[in-house]
């Protein structure tokens, strides 16, 4: 690694980007809906569309911001359930983790429904243009629900408390405080949302009422005993096996956890399903041609072969170039004639497989599971399939991966692939991490490295080393800056000049990554000044040109690269890969974002031939081991790093890992922990 001016850089192969074969919105409304119906079927709560608009002012134009803010992901919300740190610098934050709702276009509540609800945002000085989220979150009867209890306006994603307090003096009058019932619920459900935006799909009872506390609940305790006993929230007493065994009355320490019946039971379906592979065996689909194959594989990937041939759940682990050995099986167990698919999180992941697999099919996740992509659905509704190799599986919440266990057939095996220390998935779980700890199945770890200079400093990064690596060839180049209007400067002179002349690399093919959205060096900062440098323009459809590069997010937690093709009266059309997206005027403010900048976890799954990371001086504490490791390993052959964080990138890298989750996902495995 070496330090020098940014006019050097390292070429690189052409952009691993999305070649969808089907629409990504198809795919991703489809799942939703699949999603939706099964939480139907079994009691979970309903989420509302996105959907808002009109011109307002004042206290009302602040929370539809708010709301959009959300929405939109173009800011964190607030970080109730974040460690204090010390000496705080106004940090670049990660991007909004949302848990999953219902895409625009999945509910359309009665016009009549609407408009009462309208009525009553109205009289409470709320915006009325979140008439439609509001009516859809409260369902039929919603405006009189919300005139009951005016603190339900707090199921509208990207409402704050303090926000639904003004609302509710104004419909009930000056005299109502903090003490209200119904706001301590209704706050209790809140701040186990904003838990599962953090990835927690529970949390522990302590924890809870002492964020109840900071939101002005005077009796936290008894706010969470109304919230279960009206059954706005489930609770928990999970066994502590780690704990050392017995108390002295001979009872096991429990710990007590709170959550929402929308993760409790999708937690408890995903174990169900992970429980019956584990405890399935495998079909006798022709063993001596099993172990053949493994022979024929080379190192790990012939160890995976096997545990796959014995076993009805495995998880593999390694880097980029271990991505080989799951191709391997894919392309060993189609040639034993199984029917066998693979599924990426993204498009661009689906890409990198089909281009190495043999014949076997590849889909995103979402696609597989809607039924736009796979191999479809046998009479009993399972997925018609031998074998699912679940590609990027670090990115699969609780519900995603609930999804996929409960559409295997009986006797099918699956896979989960991975790379484990990137972040975790955006949605609540940290599915594969769990069950990895848990080790209730084979799990085969890649022997085979990442290759060059950057291979071996994304590897040391991730066991907490940040290493001088030799790059004769500048495939990593660190360019120091000293605030943040040098590292903008240097950042758009890397992507628009130094890389483009001194490598060949276009602009189009390198990425630029930073921790956060807002701020001087956030990715609206970044986007702008290199939009104003790369492709000038007046931005006559919502602030978007032919030719700008945009992030299209189908749903929450869903990031397409892409490019705006034209823009007409259907909406703006956008090349995603080989593929034509058309987003309707109405869906461009929430779904499109300008696409020179993402975050690391927009950018997870996707790489890019060359990547430049910013790392301004205020986004040090929001710098952990897994988000350097994701955003330095998005690069395949060149990376630049705009550095201004001085030593707090190597405290990062060694000192500040993974935030924890609360799940519950180990305690459901433990019996089989037990037996396994």
């Amino acid at each position: 690694m070496s330090t020098e001016p940014p006019e050097t850089a390292e070429d690189a192969e052409p952009k691993s980007a999305d070649g969808a074969r089907v629409s990504e919105a198809e795919a991703e409304l489809a799942a939703q809906r699949l999603e939706r119906e099964r939480i139907e079927r079994r009691k979970a709560e309903r989420r509302g569309p996105v959907e808002a608009g009109g011109k307002l002012s004042g206290t009302a134009a602040d929370l539809l911001a708010a709301v959009r803010a959300v929405e939109s992901g173009e800011k964190p919300p607030a970080t109730v359930f974040e460690e204090a740190r010390p000496t705080p610098r106004r940090p670049a934050p990660e991007p909004v983790r949302r848990a999953p709702v219902v895409a625009s276009g999945e509910v359309v509540p009665a016009a009549g429904a609407v408009e009462e609800v309208r009525g009553v945002l109205a009289q409470g000085g709320a915006p009325e243009g979140l008439a439609v989220q509001a009516a859809a979150a409260l369902g039929e009867g919603g405006g009189e629900a919300l005139r009951a209890d005016p603190w339900q306006l707090l199921r509208v994603a990207g409402v704050r408390p303090e926000q639904a307090d003004g609302f509710a003096r104004a419909l009930l009058g000056a005299g109502t405080g903090p003490d209200d019932e119904r706001r301590g619920r209704a706050v209790t459900v809140w701040l186990l949302e904003q838990a599962a935006l953090a990835g927690h799909t529970a949390l522990d009872v302590s924890a809870l009422t002492a964020a109840l506390g900071r939101q002005g609940v005077p009796d936290p305790e008894e706010a969470v005993r109304n919230a279960i006993a009206e059954g706005d929230v489930l609770v928990f007493q999970d066994a502590l096996a780690e704990a050392g065994g017995e108390e002295e009355d001979g009872e096991r320490p429990v710990r007590v956890l709170v959550g929402l019946e929308r993760y409790a039971l999708a937690e408890e379906s995903l174990a169900d399903g992970l429980a019956r592979l584990i405890d399935s065996v495998p079909g006798q689909d022709d063993p001596a041609g099993w172990e053949r194959a493994a022979d024929a594989a080379e190192g790990s990937a012939g160890e995976l072969i096997r545990a796959v041939a014995g076993h009805g759940l495995v998880l593999h682990t390694g880097g980029e170039a271990s991505s080989a050995e799951p191709v391997a099986l894919l392309n060993a167990a189609h040639g034993l004639g199984l029917r066998v698919w693979a599924a990426a999180h993204g498009p661009a992941g689906r890409a990198r497989c089909a281009a190495l697999a043999d014949g076997p099919g590849v889909a995103t996740v979402a696609g597989l599971l809607s039924g736009a992509e796979g191999p479809g659905r046998d009479a009993d509704g399972a997925l018609d399939l031998d074998l699912l190799v679940v590609l990027d599986a670090p990115q699969l919440d609780v519900e995603a991966a609930a999804l996929v266990t409960e559409s295997l057939p009986e006797g099918a095996r699956l896979v989960l692939a991975g790379d484990p220390g990137v972040l975790w998935s955006v949605g609540a779980g940290r599915v594969f991490a769990d069950l990895l700890a848990a080790r209730v199945c084979p799990q085969i770890a890649s022997r085979r490295p990442d290759p060059g200079p950057l291979g071996e400093l994304v590897s040391g990064i991730g066991v907490g080393e940040l290493n001088q690596v030799e790059a004769p060839g500048k495939e990593v180049v660190i360019v120091p800056v000293r605030d943040a209007g040098e590292a903008v400067h240097r950042t758009v002179q890397l992507v628009a000049d130094s890389v483009p002349r001194a490598i060949g690399v276009p602009a189009e093919e390198t990425q630029v990554i930073t921790p956060g959205h807002g701020g001087a060096v956030g990715t609206r900062a970044l986007n702008a000044a290199l939009k104003e440098r790369l492709n000038p323009g007046p931005g006559r459809f919502g602030g978007f040109d032919p030719g700008d590069r945009v992030a299209w997010s189908p749903a929450p937690g869903r990031t397409v690269p892409g490019r705006v093709v034209r823009a007409d009266g259907e909406g703006l059309h956008l090349a995603c890969g080989s593929e034509e997206i058309v987003v309707p005027r109405e869906r461009v403010e929430q779904s499109v974002r300008h696409g020179w900048a993402l975050t690391a976890h927009q950018a997870v799954g996707c790489r890019w031939p060359a990547v430049v990371v910013v790392l301004p001086g205020d986004a040090a504490q929001a710098l952990s081991r897994p988000w350097v490791y994701t955003a330095f390993g998005r690069a395949d052959r060149h990376l630049s790093v705009v550095h201004g964080v001085e030593q707090a990138l190597a405290r990062a890298v060694a000192e500040v890992p993974a935030k924890p989750r609360t799940t519950r996902l180990p305690v459901l495995l433990a019996p089989q922990t037990a037996t396994g």
